[in-house]
């Protein structure tokens, strides 16, 4: 191999090398800043990471929602109608957000309470975001093929 094809091979190397741990540590970086959906039957379940934050996304539960007074704390249940998560979020609520309505929230479980960063509520009275939709439909299918038709949790 003549002197310059050799130079030439040395630096396309060096390149596509260059080019793999660059793509390598982008996608190392974008996996750990990355937040994922998951309801409460999944959390209860212990799918959700421990000690890392991830979105939590159900329905807010017909009476549980109660504020500290004073305070900008409030405490509320978010469920899939099969497993029930007590969250509580400092801040101003979205307009939007009350019971029955679809919310996903921010944030991370500490001691079996989801401690919320973030509260999306939906936007209008049909709508139901395509993520809540999905675990929920997930966690009804889990109950059904985990129980033999039957609903383990549910609200009578």
């Amino acid at each position: 191999m003549n002197p310059v094809r050799k130079r030439r091979l040395i630096v396309t190397l060096l390149i596509l090398g260059a080019v793999a741990i660059a793509t390598g540590l982008s996608v190392f970086a974008l996996q750990r800043n990355m937040t994922y959906l998951y309801s409460p039957t999944e959390v209860d379940a212990g799918k959700a990471p421990n000690g890392h934050p991830f979105r939590l996304g159900g329905i807010v539960k017909e009476g549980s929602v109660h504020r500290v007074p004073g305070t900008l704390t409030t405490d509320f249940v978010i469920t899939d109608r099969f497993q029930n998560i007590p969250v509580t979020y400092t801040g101003i609520l979205p307009d939007l957000f009350r019971v029955g309505q679809s919310t996903i929230t921010t944030g991370t479980m500490q001691n079996g309470t989801f401690v919320a960063t973030k509260v999306l509520a939906k936007h209008d009275a049909t709508y139901m975001p395509p993520q809540v939709a999905q675990a929920i439909a997930k966690a009804k299918e889990e109950h059904k093929t985990g129980d033999g038709g039957r609903v383990a949790g549910a609200q009578k």
